[in-house]
This record gives C-alpha cells, structure tokens and sequence, in this order.
C-alpha cells in the first residue's frame, strides 16, 4: 500500500512537470506565429493545456514571452488555474 500511494505522488507530480513544460512550449510557439504572423494555435488551446495542469508554464510563458497580458481571460484565469492546481497537488500529497 505504502509503495503504491508513493508511486501514485510519483506519477502525479510528473504529469504536472510534463504539463508545464509543454504548455510553456505550446505559449512560446504561439509567440513566434504571432511575430510571423503565421498560423496560430486557437485561444481555448492554450486556456486547455493551463486548465488540464499546465497554468504555471502558461504563467511562466505569459510574462516571460510577453504573450496574452492583455487578455482579461488569460491574466486572470491562469492565474486563478495556479491556485486551485496548487491546492488539487497538495491534496494529493498528503
């Protein structure tokens, strides 16, 4: 029982890191097709990838690249995604 409920913390803490990082790659692509003015991925894409666990890397992504700061949605809807992600993890860390 031990080991299962570790390896279950295990899995769900790298479902998060995996999350993130694609979600902060997803943001930064996004970036770089609106710099080209190229194909771009769909707004509720992005709010998706956040919503399902990724709203640190779309955080992270938003301010570092400088990308969707000006989207009510987007400014506080991520962030609102990183609180309740952080209580969901902490839930099922203890």
């Amino acid at each position: 029982m031990m080991i299962t409920n570790i390896l279950f913390k295990k899995y769900i803490l790298m479902y998060f890191v995996i999350i993130n990082f694609i979600t902060f790659i997803v943001f930064a692509l996004d970036k770089i097709c609106a710099i080209k003015k190229k194909w771009r991925y769909k707004e509720v894409s992005l709010l998706g990838l956040c919503l399902f666990g990724g709203a640190i890397g779309g955080f992270l992504a938003m301010h570092l690249f400088r990308h969707k700061t000006k989207k009510k949605v987007f400014v506080i809807g991520v962030p609102l995604m990183i609180i309740i992600q952080l209580v969901i993890v902490m839930w099922f860390i203890k």
